[in-house]
């Protein structure tokens, strides 16, 4: 049940949640928790994924029925919502759809466009008094603005002909030209490119509206919210401060409970030990504390399945040559995606692909991994080298398979390298599928759990080249904090497509800038830098900042060294001595006659490694020392 309070001078509550508990069947999201929003805050939201975030949103919203608790608003609290998978009835124009809501304004704007076309002249001179009064002439220019910096610029098709990212789009302007005192975001970053997010981040910076959101961008977050709530292990907990302020207390929040954790399993090893050795006739003393020993197991075992998601999957083994693309074009019409393009992927680079919606992308890395065929040039991928392709559109799974299945399907054991091995169930663990989630269903998984799947199923194949095209939508930001920790060790290459700043800055040592109409740039760094660079700067300072346009020729990329390469020969320059002298020390060791058959073997296998190690870097140091 939903409550209503009267507004008070004295009271600025605008939401009240209290004792609220949601549960579907024998799956409990949340119990009793309880948490208050009041004018001007703005307000983060977040937890794993299938954790209730959506629902509670809904729940708020009245799209969902709750089983205990209270939700309070303010009486007259006016409140938009973005949901995830908006809905139009069929019909509606792209302007109607902005128009779609209970707002005084809008009412008033369809009353007026109705008595012109009735022609009532005494309910129409009503009608333009109350216009001025709410300043509704210009609204449906200020919808148009809106649309126009959201990329969708004809008004007049039918929202039943757009595609569900441009549905999101537009139920987006709906919400901001609402203006409402609450407004409640489910992911608004999903389907905006780099610029209209940038866009959007400075609107709400510079709005007065009451936020509560759910995003994984945590720049957006950063920069936008004053306060988080986190929901763990279905009970909620708040910060008041930034999304990195939050990150340092949620740090030590972990920490006292882990210490909580090792006092309980010390106590346990004492209970267990009680437990072997009392009789099986017990008197009623004892039994209280069997009760209480079953409890603490319960609890310890809760905890040891709550951890965080591991990625410890191994790279296969990749050679000197990875790709090279040679006079590459693509075009669909008049619009122009590659033209003439050349390009050398060296070992080990991490590159980030960032543009506008529209701009070819998808259609690059499609044309790499040989899923779209060039219109002239080739892409000449090495023999050793083995892609894990992460899709945008993500896998489409038989929605009747068991999440046991799909991984089984591949992979019955799965080696993690330096003689690990997991079964399927145990791997699908350690991305959060406990042993009782994975013989459900694909069709009862949330859209996060979905494509965290869809990554074991790239990853469990050991790619020692990741292509990851839109890796970061629907993944809760717990999942992304370990995704990025693996990709920053993964010993192989990497591409990602994103428009995930933060995870940008992360994971990737230089970006390629598509532009549109073929337009490539090569920046040496990450997103930020190059955005710092690239705000309000003619073309002739950004490339004497360091911003160069892909080379057109081949030989262009041979006649001197590049700024990534100058920074990859400096890193060669210091590990090469360090592997050099770990070499020697273990050779020293392994003379000694005094390790053991395991130490043995072991630096022996490592030795093997290092002796590989130095002769790929130093063919590398070779190529790039030539080019001096």
């Amino acid at each position: 049940m939903v409550i209503f309070v009267e507004k008070s001078k004295f009271m600025s509550v605008y939401l009240q949640i209290s004792a609220l508990t949601k549960s579907f069947g024998d799956l409990l999201l949340f119990a009793d928790i309880s948490f208050g929003i009041a004018e001007g805050q703005r307000i983060g939201l977040i937890a794993k994924n299938g954790t209730g975030k959506t629902t509670l949103l809904n729940i708020i919203a009245g799209k969902e029925d709750y089983d205990s608790g209270e939700v309070v608003f303010r009486r007259d609290l006016r409140l938009a919502y973005l949901s995830q998978d908006p809905q139009y009835p069929a019909g509606l124009t792209v302007l109607q759809a902005c128009f779609y809501s209970d707002n005084e304004t809008v009412k008033t704007i369809a009353e007026y466009e109705d008595a012109l076309v009735s022609g009532e002249p005494g309910k129409l001179e009503n009608l333009l008094t109350r216009m001025e009064q709410l300043k509704a002439w210009d609204y449906e220019q200020r919808a148009k603005q809106i649309l126009s910096r959201l990329k969708i610029t004809d008004f007049n098709q039918k929202t039943e002909e757009l595609s569900g990212g441009q549905l999101k789009r537009v139920a987006l302007a709906n919400v901001l030209i609402c203006e409402p005192d609450l407004l409640i975001l489910d992911e608004p970053t999903n389907h905006l490119d780099l610029e209209m997010t940038e866009w959007l981040e400075d609107y709400l910076g510079h709005s007065r509206t009451t936020l509560l959101m759910v995003t994984h961008d945590r720049y957006f977050l950063d920069r936008i919210c004053s306060g988080i709530i986190e929901i763990d292990d279905r009970q909620l907990y708040q910060y008041k401060g930034s999304y990195n302020y939050y990150l340092e207390k949620r740090q030590e929040r972990i920490d006292v409970q882990n210490m909580d954790l090792e006092r309980s399993n010390n106590l346990f090893r004492k209970e267990l030990e009680w437990m072997r050795r009392q009789p099986q006739a017990r008197a009623t003393k004892a039994k209280a504390r069997i009760d209480a020993f079953r409890d603490l197991a319960e609890k310890l075992q809760q905890d040891r399945n709550s951890g965080d998601v591991k990625l410890a999957v191994k790279a296969s083994y990749i050679g000197n040559k990875i790709f090279e693309a040679k006079h590459v074009s693509k075009s669909f019409g008049n619009i122009r995606i590659v033209e003439d393009f050349n390009y050398v992927f060296a070992r080990y680079e991490k590159l980030g692909i960032v543009g506008n919606n529209g701009t070819g992308k998808s259609t690059f890395i499609k044309m790499l991994v040989g899923e779209t065929i060039p219109d002239a040039g080739s892409f000449d991928v090495g023999e050793t080298v083995n892609f894990g392709y992460y899709s945008q559109n993500g896998l489409q799974f038989e929605e009747g398979m068991k999440v046991i299945d799909v991984v089984r399907n591949i992979a019955e054991v799965i080696d993690l390298g330096r003689g690990h091995k997991l079964t399927a169930s145990q791997f699908l663990q350690h991305f959060l599928f406990a042993p009782e989630k994975q013989y459900d269903f694909v069709h009862k998984l949330s859209g996060g759990e979905k494509r965290r799947l869809y990554l074991c199923t790239v990853l469990i194949k050991n790619p020692n080249f990741l292509v990851l095209d839109e890796p970061t939508n629907d993944l809760d930001i717990i999942t992304l904090n370990i995704l990025e920790e693996y990709l920053a060790s993964f010993g192989g290459c990497l591409i990602v497509v994103s428009h995930d700043r933060y995870f940008m800055d992360k994971v990737v040592d230089h970006v390629l800038v598509f532009k549109g109409q073929a337009e490539i740039r090569d920046f040496p760094g990450n997103y930020s830098q190059y955005r710092e660079v690239a705000k309000g700067e003619p073309d002739t300072v950004k490339k004497k900042q360091g911003e160069k346009p892909v080379s057109s020729s081949s030989d262009t990329a041979k006649k001197k060294l590049s700024f990534k390469e100058k920074r990859e020969l400096e890193t060669l320059e210091t590990e090469i001595p360090k592997l050099e002298a770990e070499q020697s020390r273990l050779e020293v060791e392994l003379s000694s006659g005094t390790l053991s058959s395991g130490d043995l073997l072991a630096k022996s296998q490592r030795i093997s490694q290092i002796i590989t190690e130095l002769d790929c870097k130093t063919m590398r140091w070779i190529e790039l020392s030539e080019k001096i």
